[in-house]
């Protein structure tokens, strides 16, 4: 039986002059774009330009969320109070929700971004924090995340569509977390090795760790980091892969 899979990947994050990797190749091959909204990196210019673009190939908008903070690019852990991440978060959907129905669109997600994301799936306080952004927001928005995160717990026991990704480029724990990036081999690059575990991952529904351990891996969206060297080509590889295998992209998103 076909599985359908959804393919997303994180863009819009440039800055002002400063750019970061292909936003309009990549869109031509994801059917879900985490778009930066302006926290740990995008502007008001790169958060439009990107919804029109993704609007005008039918590549659904998810607001990608995280820490204020841009020099960081969001990816170190801020202990910041519970409360004020809920209106950080709120502050972000609706910054990008409003370019996106300029563009005769509109949010359809929410993925955490960087530390955030990975804070989330053991922090309870913070977890807590997005989902009842997202809720207060629009409870009608699905969430990205981890597997057997916090986060998806959470999510869910307020009301959320909790959907489960799992990352084409980075390599796995024992436990099923992602490698911090610091250590070393945590980004995966080789698109041959990419493919074969993302197609191993859909079909059989497993992944292999670093240590060997084949783990359970259930998932509704694969995720190619946009800053990922050779994004592009790795994207374009697993999207053919995975139409030639009968599972062919389409976003998470839109009901079947």
């Amino acid at each position: 039986m076909s599985t359908v899979i959804d393919l997303n990947s994180d863009l819009g994050e440039g800055f002002g002059q400063w750019r970061l990797g292909d936003d309009e190749a990549l869109l031509s091959i994801v059917t879900s774009a985490n778009v930066a909204c302006g926290f740990h990196a995008g502007d008001p210019t790169i958060m439009r330009r990107v919804c029109e673009a993704a609007a005008a190939r039918g590549v659904a908008v998810g607001a990608q969320v995280g820490y204020r903070d841009l020099p960081g690019f969001g990816r170190r852990f801020i202990d910041v109070d519970p409360a004020e991440l809920v209106n950080d978060v709120v502050y972000q959907i609706g910054a990008l929700d409003g370019f996106a129905r300029l563009a005769g669109t509109r949010v359809s997600y929410v993925k955490p971004h960087g530390a955030l994301y990975n804070a989330i799936v053991r922090h309870e306080a913070q977890a807590a924090a997005v989902a009842e952004a997202v809720r207060r927001y629009d409870p009608a928005l699905p969430v990205l995340g981890l597997p057997g995160s916090v986060w998806l717990r959470v999510a869910a026991e307020v009301g959320l569509t909790p959907v489960r990704e799992a990352f084409a480029d980075r390599a796995y724990t024992p436990e099923g977390t992602l490698v911090p990036r610091g250590r070393p081999n945590a980004v995966l690059h080789d698109p041959e090795v990419i493919v074969e575990r993302c197609l191993r991952m859909v079909a059989e529904g497993v992944v292999e760790a670093v240590d060997g351990t084949t783990l359970p891996l259930d998932v509704r969206s694969l995720c190619v980091h946009g800053d990922t060297p050779g994004a592009v080509e790795i994207a374009r590889r697993l999207r053919s892969e995975l139409e030639r295998a009968g599972h062919p992209p389409r976003p998470f998103s839109v009901p079947a």
